[in-house]
């Protein structure tokens, strides 16, 4: 827990999604105060006990209204923070918004609040969520992915795949929000967490965990394609890398965040394997999908700056599944 004296003020951007309400509990836990935002239409904001319910939240937690279509919404609660956590993404549902237009929302909202964290003269350091989108589909040939590689949008875009709008908007956001920082001094971390899985205290499933858990609730969405090799993290390993990149005075760049990989036959037998309760396609039934398969992912610069990994694909499944009874959505 280290020396609660010295949590200063944080804000964290998206509070009401995934891994926003999660880093929240866990910042809370840590001793910082924290400053969430939320957008005004946020239809999970209707009842937003999941996060004043927090321990420590009654003291430590304040709530700000802010939307990424008006990044100087976010200048109130920026003010006076030591840390900036920049979450959120612009909501769209898939590939329904042009690709450009939602690319821009993403990049003028990035860029417009770490002018705030500018003007705020008190930010020391913003940590930025990008994706492992942003690495993974880099040029076709390559093994192994590092923080060197970027997502090649055109390669991407060519291949009509789902998500590009997501991809594109990941891709271009973190390139400007690195870009920035050099360029004006502002000390930014960027992590590209892969496949978040785990436990979830958000009202509604996380699209990350539904992916995840494909096989369990069925392909409504005829999903297998883009599963045949998964990178995944737990949710509560990406938010300690959060914390651990912002904490940690020689953190400089991009960081991979991935723990775990599987095949799509590997996480058939995984699953029939560890869940006999539930109807797990069998691996048979995958033979002639095609689609597209993304290199492999090394979070090596992150375990060599000292982060460990806590938790593997158990507890990723137990979690989601565990939270998804508890909101009867199994």
């Amino acid at each position: 827990m280290g020396d609660q004296q010295h949590r200063g003020t944080v804000c964290v951007t998206g509070g009401t999604g995934y891994i926003g309400s999660w880093l929240i509990m866990r910042l809370l836990q840590h001793g910082y105060t924290v400053r969430a935002t939320i957008r005004p239409d946020d239809p999970t904001a209707t009842d937003i006990s999941f996060l004043t319910s927090l321990p420590g939240a009654s003291e430590k937690l304040q709530i700000f209204h802010a939307d990424l279509n008006q990044p100087e919404s976010f200048n109130a609660a920026i003010e006076g923070c030591s840390g900036v956590f920049h979450v959120a993404h612009p909501v769209t549902i898939v590939d329904e918004e042009p690709e450009e237009t939602l690319t821009k929302r993403a990049v003028d909202a990035a860029l417009g609040i770490l002018k705030a964290c500018i003007a705020s003269k008190t930010v020391n350091r913003v940590v930025y969520t990008s994706s492992s989108a942003a690495v993974s589909f880099s040029e076709i040939g390559q093994q192994v992915a590092d923080e060197s590689s970027w997502c090649d949008v055109e390669s991407y875009r060519s291949q009509n795949l789902m998500g590009l709008s997501y991809v594109a908007a990941k891709t271009k956001s973190e390139k400007a929000v690195l870009e920035f920082g050099e360029r004006f001094g502002l000390d930014i971390v960027t992590l590209n967490p892969s496949l978040v899985i785990g436990p979830f205290i958000c009202p509604t499933l996380p699209g990350s965990v539904a992916l995840g858990l494909t096989m369990i609730l069925g392909d409504r969405y005829n999903m297998y394609k883009y599963l045949l090799r998964m990178n995944m993290v737990h949710i509560d390993d990406v938010v300690s890398a959060h914390i651990f990149l912002y904490e940690n005075a020689s953190a400089k760049g991009r960081y991979i965040c991935s723990s775990d990989e599987l095949s799509l036959t590997g996480m058939s037998e995984f699953l029939s394997e560890k869940y006999p309760n539930f109807q797990i396609p069998k691996k048979e039934s995958f033979e002639g999908i095609e689609g597209y398969t993304i290199c492999a992912l090394s979070s090596r610069k992150l375990l060599d700056s000292g982060f460990k990994f806590k938790f593997g694909l158990d507890d990723m499944f137990d979690g989601a599944i565990q939270s998804c009874k508890e909101k009867n959505i199994l």
